[in-house]
């Protein structure tokens, strides 16, 4: 994502080697700008900022827990608790969205 090469040019990590056109540099994943002398103009992105959510549909939990477990064994887990509907999972693992 564009976003992600907006990064300060003195926080820049080289990404590539010594040439590297922009065609080459994008295709193994990396930003490139050439516009400030003296740093990387192939570099590394910032990080993909994600955020844990509890799932909304009850039928693709994944199990986190064991029958009968409390709510609060259950965030101790680090996991999601709804104690509803019958037949799914009531401990449940988060799910990783990007943002």
């Amino acid at each position: 994502a564009k976003c992600q090469c907006k990064v300060v040019p003195r926080e820049r990590t080289n990404c590539g080697y010594p040439g590297i056109s922009a065609v080459e540099c994008k295709k193994i994943g990396c930003c490139f700008n050439a516009s400030i002398p003296s740093v990387p103009w192939c570099y590394g992105p910032k990080p993909k900022k994600v955020r844990k959510m509890c799932p909304n549909d009850p039928y693709t939990r994944i199990n986190c827990g064991h029958p009968g477990i409390r709510p609060r064994e259950c965030m101790k887990k680090g996991c999601c608790f709804r104690a509803h509907p019958a037949g799914v999972p009531w401990c449940f693992y988060h799910r990783v969205v990007e943002e």
